[in-house]
């Protein structure tokens, strides 16, 4: 009975997870701080669903004092990926992390299943309950092997990570109720008690689009930002300018330690831990080879936010590519595939870059303020934020 009115109550927590983006409506994206990242122009949603066929749920997960976490989704189409597979590669920064799937795809260069990103302990809880759910959809009735790809980051300074609390029923919400169109951007799904550079970090996205001379293809990303370093916006060192950055307790031993704890919200100085996960699609016909390549570019987005890519952080690029061209669909004994050359590619390269590192800006900035485990994750001060902006000449 008990374990029936706990999971009562943390499905109602999912349910009413849609409250949230009230409040995450009230903080702004990158641009609309004036922020302008890199020389191409992002498509109309500035998400990774410009991506044509991309689709993405979250399912967030606040109880009480103890619980923020969640489950986000992202599909390459609206199709049966199991049948119509996508080519796809994985790039690891570094390689602290419990991401699934990542032999199969580096084998076979090919994506089965969605992506699902979610909180480490719930990782294989997460895949289980996925395998569970496509085993039932129409069509796999003789499947016997399906490579579940789910990601992670630890949230467990503001989650009751051990009480490991993503039930089956969340992760088929969030794999029946993903979609085209805006996405949600902050405090919500995987992204719910996630921090990056000190402050609250969530859940990011961006996208660019080429110009026909240049090929006219659509790269979008999206993140789950949960790391730390030294905040740079646009070459500003807001971080530092905040006094909010990784090594600071070492460089200054004489500041107050508990002042310096509370001040991140944490129980010892951050040194760059935590994670991030980064999810590249495009609508480019690529090879697992070129999506791999593509995939590295992501990291020079991740550098160019402060990030060192800590010891204790797990950076993985997930990237796929949505174009007819190079689909594998499964019932097909020979493939007659179309890639674009290498000649080709340094503009998808400054496509994922500049994605990258605006997906990451708009998670922070979107972020609320979030309470858990005793501690609290605040939100980037904006107006202390715009006034370094306008002092690096970042924005007007």
């Amino acid at each position: 009975m008990l374990h029936k009115l706990f999971l009562t109550m943390l499905l109602s927590s999912a349910v009413c997870s849609q409250n949230l983006t009230g409040q995450n409506d009230k903080r702004p994206r990158a641009r609309d701080l004036g922020i302008e990242v890199g020389v191409f122009s992002p498509g109309a949603l500035n998400a990774i669903t410009d991506v044509a066929g991309v689709r993405v749920s979250h399912v967030t997960l606040e109880n009480g004092d103890d619980i923020n976490t969640g489950v986000t989704a992202i599909y390459p189409h609206g199709g049966s990926i199991y049948h119509d597979r996508v080519p796809a590669a994985i790039h690891v920064g570094n390689g602290y992390g419990k991401l699934l799937g990542v032999t199969q795809i580096r084998e076979l260069g090919e994506l089965e299943t969605p992506i699902l990103l979610t909180c480490t302990l719930c990782v294989w809880r997460v895949a289980d309950a996925m395998v569970e759910w496509l085993l039932e959809q129409p069509g796999m009735g003789n499947v016997r092997s399906l490579n579940a790809v789910v990601g992670e980051t630890n949230d467990g300074g503001l989650n009751n990570i051990r009480s490991r609390p993503i039930r089956a029923a969340h992760v088929r919400q969030a794999l029946t109720t993903a979609q085209s169109g805006p996405v949600e951007e902050g405090s919500v799904g995987a992204g719910r008690g996630t921090r990056a550079f000190g402050w609250k970090g969530g859940i990011g996205t961006s996208s660019r689009v080429l110009p026909e001379s240049l090929g006219g293809f659509t790269t979008g990303v999206l993140v789950q930002s949960n790391f730390g370093g030294i905040l740079t916006i646009n070459g500003a060192p807001v971080g530092q300018e905040m006094g909010r950055y990784s090594f600071k307790e070492n460089l200054h031993p004489d500041n107050d330690p508990l002042k310096e704890s509370d001040m991140f919200g944490w129980d010892s100085a951050d040194e760059g831990q935590g994670s991030i996960m980064i999810i590249v699609a495009t609508d480019a016909p690529l090879s697992p080879l070129k999506l791999e390549r593509l995939a590295r570019r992501a990291i020079i987005g991740l550098g160019r936010t402060g990030s060192f890519a800590g010891n204790g952080s797990g950076d993985y690029v997930i990237s796929f590519s949505t174009a007819d061209e190079v689909r594998r669909p499964r019932d097909h004994s020979v493939l007659q595939l179309k890639e674009i050359s290498n000649d080709q590619m340094s503009a998808l390269f400054q496509s994922a870059v500049e994605s990258t590192e605006e997906a990451i800006y708009n998670s922070i900035l979107k972020a609320t303020t979030v309470s858990g485990m005793g501690r609290t994750a605040d939100a980037i001060d904006l107006s202390a934020l715009a006034e370094i902006l306008r002092r690096f000449n970042v924005t007007p």
